[in-house]
């Protein structure tokens, strides 16, 4: 049987990666069957192309994965596909907790012929044979001989081979940017995220997060071992392409172990497996200084924090009090001193939030080391702490926001402004932060560091630009370039003078 797993875009915003659970089932198929990988982000399709697609290549079952942003267009999709008359499983966190939705058991219609609950690892071979032998059922869930939910070991994780996968389509740097970025060299025309996880769970069970609910408060690590198998084979990739590949971290909190983390990272130097990556971790993890050293001297460039508000009353509230705003600089600088760079979160539309707050957080962060700080609305997702007490209190204006996703909407009303106020508020923190004056401010803030710092700088705002201004298109891209053309030729000549002078290294990614 042919298989087509395919994760859907938001049709407004493109992910700078792939999805890690298409490549984990195609691992873990059954043998005998081939899969195919669909990435919306990377691979624009409608509801007809696909319906097209799947017939032309005589697919005998699909496989939607969709968190809640994407799953207006993947039930788009769905709806298609089966109309061509083939079978769809849909998984991942929103049907996971809107599983009669997905069905048609809520007074929708129906999208899906089955859906898998929570993570797949166990269930999907079962699938594949149920689906080969015509007898799928509604309801996949990984659960015990006593039917409890049973979370999968990631001790025997099954190797990924990235070494073999056609990873073209996941370039982010736009066609029209290669040519003046070759001329930076040390493999700037192509730049590829790949995303790895080592670890799946978090305890902290933040009010708006659907983490804890999906993966479980109890943390489950892979081995250290297939960790490093896996960074030395991207490394080796890398190096035979001439190109630069990144690694994303994707667990949702990196150094929840610190001990583990710390035995991670050494068996990685170790191992002379370093490659640039990027990863999510709490704030207050990052006051030990062993660990901030170990994670730069392991390949670490990027770490995304999620600081939420500078607020410690709104930091309450959401039940991330853990989170301590008058450490943020510090944190910051501890990393930047060791040339980590962050990449700050930040959550408008709190209880305590007031009109003034991009300003006040944008005067907070000012004297911060240059990194990417992101803003987003407070939203809540299905099943969430958050969404149970809005709801309770009639403050849910859109109770089903995710039917027609609108990038940076409300869909509840803050107690402290309107929602027009909040969303000006978001608009102004991008607008401010992603400017070419603020673009070309970061890049001059480390003036004395090699040039491949302020490259990783540059293309990390550019990029990072597109998520609240959409940048998908050629003309997007050219704008976008026109007006950051004095940092980039800047950068260019100096590193066509220091190629004559010295070989051009790329510390960063």
């Amino acid at each position: 049987m042919r298989i087509l797993l395919y994760n859907p875009d938001n049709g407004v915003t493109r992910n700078f990666m792939p999805h890690l659970w298409m490549f984990l089932l195609k691992a873990l198929t059954p043998a005998g069957h081939e899969v195919l990988l669909i990435d919306g982000n990377a691979q624009p399709m409608d509801e007809a192309s696909i319906a097209r697609f799947v017939l032309d290549q005589n697919i005998g079952l699909v496989g939607i994965g969709a968190m809640t942003r994407m799953i207006a267009k993947a039930y788009r999709m769905a709806d298609a596909i089966r109309a061509a008359g083939v079978p769809v499983v849909m998984g991942g966190p929103h049907v996971t907790e809107m599983a009669d939705e997905a069905l048609g058991r809520s007074g929708g219609a129906r999208h899906a012929d089955a859906v898998a609950l929570g993570e797949a690892d166990e269930t999907w071979p079962q699938i594949v044979n149920d689906a080969a032998n015509g007898a799928l059922k509604d309801i996949y869930a990984p659960v015990d001989a006593f039917g409890q939910e049973q979370k999968p070991s990631l001790q025997s994780y099954p190797p990924i081979p990235w070494d073999t996968i056609n990873l073209d389509q996941f370039n982010i740097v736009p066609k029209v940017a290669t040519p003046m970025l070759r001329k930076l060299g040390a493999g700037w025309g192509t730049f590829r995220i790949i995303p790895i996880e080592s670890g799946r769970g978090c305890p902290y069970g933040c009010e708006f997060c659907t983490v804890t609910g999906f993966f479980g408060d109890s943390i489950r690590f892979r081995t250290n071992k297939s960790v490093v198998d896996e960074l030395l084979l991207l490394k080796a990739r890398a190096r035979s392409e001439r190109g630069q590949i990144a690694v994303f971290f994707i667990d949702d909190n990196f150094a929840i172990n610190v001990k583990r983390t710390k035995s991670l990272l050494r068996d990685i130097i170790a191992a002379n497996a370093q490659v640039n990556w990027v990863a999510q971790i709490s704030a207050n993890l990052l006051r030990d200084e062993e660990l901030v050293d170990l994670i730069a001297a392991a390949g670490g460039k990027w770490i995304f924090i999620g600081m939420e508000s500078i607020d410690p009353a709104n930091l309450k509230d959401v039940n991330k009090g853990f989170n301590k705003p008058g450490e943020y600089a510090a944190v910051l600088e501890r990393l930047a001193q060791r040339n980590v760079f962050a990449i700050t979160s930040f959550i408008f539309g709190m209880d305590n939030d007031t009109t003034g707050v991009a300003d006040r957080t944008l005067h907070e962060i000012q004297d911060w080391p240059p990194g990417l700080p992101i803003f987003g609305l407070l939203t809540p997702l299905p099943a969430t702490p958050l969404y149970k007490r809005l709801e309770a209190a009639g403050r849910l204006t859109r109770p089903k926001h995710w039917q027609e996703f609108i990038p940076f909407a409300m869909a509840h009303t803050p107690l402290k402004m309107t929602i027009s106020e909040a969303h000006a508020e978001v608009k102004r923190g991008w607008a401010k932060s992603y400017s070419p004056e603020a673009i070309g401010k970061a890049v001059a803030a480390i003036a004395h560091k090699p040039i491949g710092y302020r490259v990783n700088i540059l293309i990390a705002r550019l990029c990072f630009r597109g998520i609240y201004f959409p940048q998908m298109g050629r003309f997007a891209w050219v704008k976008t370039i026109t007006q950051n053309r004095r940092t980039i030729f800047s950068l260019i000549k100096e590193a066509f003078t220091s190629r004559h002078a010295t070989p051009t290294s790329s510390p960063n990614m």
